[in-house]
């Protein structure tokens, strides 16, 4: 009779313990999850949102575990400036969007005029946010907030992201299937979160509709009516490149903003807000060492890169696209495009 190799039978054994307790923690999971998309579905409908929707959106929707993954490697926070600007504010994507500037010209300098933002900031924004238009993303938006909504991370935040998803389903925008966009839930040309679009999103052709996917008019106005209502500055810059003084660090301490009441958290990140002629006294220079431009607007410096790398002298128009993202080398992205056109 052959001998049990006992080694083996052990192995097997655990194995098999290993693979009933993940399916069990599996069955678990599944369990918690359909309690809490119960829960979810109950409260839309105490919001009014009607059954159609709730059945076509909510009743067999399940968790996209990739998002998850994704929400905790963002490139914005991940990659240096250097590298996060060669990815993306490439030659194609310069050339492309003096063509399209050209292309919507009228539209957009209508759409400039009548909001206070420069056409070169809106294309920007479009150029970075999907390549004018080219890929707005295929991701079922509904579904990826109802994943980060479910992970406990920002759950509170996307859950109100996702009640605001259905009501724009619900006020007849857009219908379900044609709901796509990112990983994270942003829509459309303009890459809108659900809650920027109801607050946000403008009909600017008039059809009924608030249309950031397919009509560039409305694409246009809403960048432009999300930047002048996060308090873009008519004719001002939105900042420059500058070399800081030998002893800057020595004075940094006492220039921590720490403005937690802003909606933006990376402005943690910048010093205190003070006049461009007040930088140029203590020692802050143009990137050429030419002086600033005398100048009361109020200004911030910038370190994406943390003390070894670039600074920029940045004002309120640089805060204004941290609205629109969150992220220094974002908005720096937008800047670097915008001003190449």
């Amino acid at each position: 009779m052959r001998k049990t190799n006992y080694r083996f039978v052990v192995s097997l054994l655990l194995g098999m313990v290993v693979s009933f307790a993940a399916a069990q923690s599996t069955e678990t999971d599944d369990a918690d999850f359909r309690q809490w998309r119960q829960a979810l579905i109950d409260e839309a409908r105490e919001r009014g949102i009607s059954d159609t929707i709730i059945e076509q959106a909510l009743v067999n929707v399940t968790p996209i575990p990739q998002v998850v993954s994704n929400d905790r490697n963002q490139a914005e926070f991940v990659e240096t400036l250097a590298q996060y600007l060669e990815k993306r504010v490439t030659d194609w994507r310069i050339q492309t969007g003096r063509t399209r500037l050209a292309q919507h010209r009228p539209l957009l300098e209508e759409i400039a005029r009548e909001y206070g933002v420069p056409a070169r900031f809106i294309v920007a924004i479009w150029g970075i946010e999907t390549n004018y238009g080219n890929f707005t993303g295929g991701t079922d938006v509904i579904r990826a907030l109802v994943t980060l909504a479910y992970d406990p991370r920002r759950a509170d935040y996307f859950r109100r992201e996702l009640f605001s998803a259905l009501d724009i389903l619900q006020e007849g925008h857009i219908d379900h299937a044609n709901m796509k966009g990112s990983w994270a839930g942003a829509m459309g040309q303009s890459q809108f979160m659900p809650s920027s679009f109801l607050n946000h999103a403008v009909d600017y052709d008039g059809d009924g509709r608030r249309d950031i996917w397919t009509t560039e008019a409305d694409v246009f106005a809403s960048i432009a009516n999300y930047l002048r209502d996060a308090g873009w500055q008519p004719g001002q810059r939105w900042g420059r490149q500058v070399t800081l003084p030998q002893d800057y660090q020595q004075r940094a301490d006492q220039w921590s903003q720490g403005e937690v009441s802003y909606s933006c958290s990376v402005l943690r990140r910048h010093t205190i807000q003070q006049p461009v002629d007040q930088w140029q006294m203590i020692g802050v220079r143009q990137h050429d060492g030419a002086d600033l431009p005398q100048s009361d607007i109020p200004g911030s410096i910038v370190l994406p890169d943390g003390d070894a790398g670039p600074a920029f002298l940045t004002y309120p128009n640089f805060r204004a696209i941290l609205r629109y993202n969150c992220a220094n080398n974002y908005a720096l992205a937008v800047a670097t495009l915008a001003d190449s056109f």
